[in-house]
């Protein structure tokens, strides 16, 4: 098996009014959710933005390693923006935490419940799709390249939709015990558009967490 077909257990119209929360009057956003997210084969705090605060390299963040054989790659621009660009970063660092539980195997990984927030779905979101993971005997291989990344602050700028296009044509699910790669045919299936509410507090010194997620799953305008 290559894709997690587990739906978000939060219902699609909360969603949404989260994100046109997040974004006032902003882009028009699509929904549907399914899908997990990426990683790379460093850790958290060295794919932290050039442009990051000294505030924010004082977070204590967890570190997240990841197996030779699976990368996740971003093309985009860095946000001049400070705040956008820690938005972005942190919900890069989301879909990374996500990989790692499958990785470790671990449905309580530290590491996805550090970039979420228990309100809104984005922590029952990845609990779901690494639990899948381990019921299945599967963990990840290949490549996943995300691009397109918009980042929309809300007025307050507390909060932020964060969007970016998945290409996982060249991503697969392995199986643990027989090492065998489960690769299926390219088609549609592999392009996902994904929406991200990001949240953060004076408290959090620079941190922002996932609130919400949703996933378009057959996302043809991400096709390169």
């Amino acid at each position: 098996m290559k894709r997690r077909s587990l739906p978000v257990a939060a219902a699609l119209a909360a969603t949404a009014a989260l994100l046109l929360t997040a974004c006032g009057s902003g882009d028009d956003k699509s929904s549907d959710n399914d899908k997990i997210a990426g990683a790379d084969t460093g850790d958290a705090k060295k794919s932290a933005s050039p442009n990051a605060s000294a505030e924010e390299d004082a977070i204590d963040r967890p570190k997240m390693t990841f197996p030779s054989d699976f990368e996740m790659v971003f093309d985009r621009t860095e946000p001049s923006d400070t705040k956008e660009a820690a938005a972005l970063n942190d919900a890069e660092n989301f879909v990374r935490a996500i990989n790692h539980g499958i990785v470790q195997q671990n449905a309580e990984d530290a590491a996805y419940k550090f970039y979420s927030d228990a309100q809104g779905n984005a922590q029952t979101y990845a609990k779901k799709q690494i639990q899948q993971y381990i019921d299945g005997g599967w963990t990840v291989t290949g490549t996943q390249r995300y691009s397109g990344a918009k980042v929309a602050l809300a007025s307050g700028g507390n909060r932020a939709s964060v969007s970016f296009c998945d290409d996982d044509s060249k991503f697969y699910g392995r199986e643990i015990k027989s090492k065998k790669v489960l690769k299926t045919k390219p088609s549609d299936k592999d392009y996902y558009f994904f929406e991200i509410v990001m949240t953060t507090s004076k408290e959090s010194k620079g941190l922002w967490t996932a609130e919400a997620v949703e996933v378009q799953k057959e996302a043809t305008q991400c096709k390169a």
